[in-house]
């Protein structure tokens, strides 16, 4: 991985309040000399979830007006243990302790709409205010992604996927055959989900065990991928996989226990390293030829303790890394050095910068932000 560090040439650091804890704490962060230049040539934003914390992060490049250099613009949001996140082309949905926030969308609001007590955001800005809040109830929400309109999501302590509606709290979909009924036990940690043409395609769990936390007996090498279709195991062996995808026609996922970007062949079961970054993996996207990966630090507990990347643990990084998967190899990443220590959900918005995040809960120098038809 990149080890060449290029400060920003403007203070990279100020003071944030977590949703969790009331005490402001100063966020650091840095980058490499790539990473903004990728983000800017995609015209795109990045965003981030943090659960700990609980904040929707976006991170964009944006020119300092004073020296006129590119520099790195973090703004963050407060959602309550945020955790999934999922982009749809004119929404997006936070899932956090207790539901999911649904963020319309907005192209270029008007002059008199005004935003962070700021003054307009610029031309072409996207700005998503949260108007819809579905309770779950604490289920451990992992990852989401829309299918057309249709939201799903990885009911982590149902051991399940699911869909929404109003009367209920969730409504399951599909489970592991293993999975003998539904029960709220987190039996094998399903966490990741991979979309088809047609829905959900494959799932990643971290033991494919039918007893409440049974996946932590053998979370060194219990990981599997699971086809949705035919509930088969298309890899097995892994060590706490996480975020599959479906890119470009291959099937990638993060081996998160040993920091790894894996390529699957699901026909043979076959699992290929794409490279390798200093950081508990979570939280993948992809933009063209790249990979924007999650990268965690690791708690000694008794979730991390004994894997592989424990061994490095005053080494691993918090932030994101960019892997070329033409080259195999990260060429850039950002790195947060304090405040931030874990990151869940990575989402990159080609063609959307700069974005805008509007808290449900008015917080900072937000101000109120109507957003209203024309009288009729």
């Amino acid at each position: 991985m990149d080890t060449e560090f290029t400060p920003p040439e403007v203070p990279s650091s100020h003071l944030i309040s977590s949703s969790n804890a009331p005490v402001a704490v100063e966020l650091r962060y840095r980058c490499s000399e790539q990473f903004l230049p990728i983000l800017q040539h995609l015209n795109a934003s990045l965003l981030v979830t943090t659960y700990k914390l609980g904040k929707l992060a976006v991170i964009q490049p944006v020119l300092d007006d004073a020296s006129g250099d590119l520099v790195a613009d973090v703004r963050l949001t407060s959602f309550e243990s945020a955790m999934g996140l999922a982009r749809h082309p004119t929404q997006l949905a936070v899932g956090t302790r207790r539901g999911i926030w649904r963020l319309a969308g907005q192209k270029d609001l008007p002059r008199e709409i005004r935003l962070t007590g700021q003054d307009t955001p610029p031309t072409s800005s996207v700005t998503f205010a949260a108007r819809d809040y579905h309770i779950t109830g604490n289920i451990s929400i992992h990852e989401m992604a829309f299918q057309g309109d249709q939201l799903w999501a990885v009911n982590t302590l149902f051991s399940c996927l699911c869909t929404f509606d109003s009367p209920h709290n969730f409504k399951p979909r599909w489970k592991p055959d293993f999975i003998s009924d539904l029960a709220p036990q987190d039996r094998c940690h399903l966490n990741g989900m991979a979309l088809g043409s047609d829905g959900p395609k494959y799932v990643t769990a971290l033991g494919r065990t039918d007893v409440g936390g049974g996946w932590r007996e053998n979370k060194t090498s219990g990981g599997c991928v699971l086809d949705v279709d035919t509930n088969d195991v298309v890899a097995d062996g892994l060590c706490m996989p996480h975020s599959p995808r479906l890119h470009q026609g291959n099937l990638y996922l993060l081996n998160s226990g040993r920091g790894e970007l894996c390529c699957v062949d699901p026909n043979k079961g076959e699992i290929t390293t794409v490279d390798r970054v200093p950081g508990y993996t979570r939280g993948l996207t992809f933009a063209g030829q790249f990979a924007f990966i999650g990268m965690s630090q690791i708690r000694e507990s008794n979730v991390f303790g004994g894997l592989p990347i424990s061994s490095m643990h005053e080494s691993l990084r918090c932030g994101i890394a960019v892997v070329d998967l033409v080259s195999g190899r990260a060429v850039a990443w950002f790195e947060f050095e304090t405040a931030v220590e874990e990151i869940f959900s990575v989402e990159i918005l080609p063609g959307a910068n700069p974005t805008f995040i509007h808290s449900p809960d008015l917080e900072g120098n937000d101000q109120e932000l109507w957003i209203v038809p024309p009288f009729a």
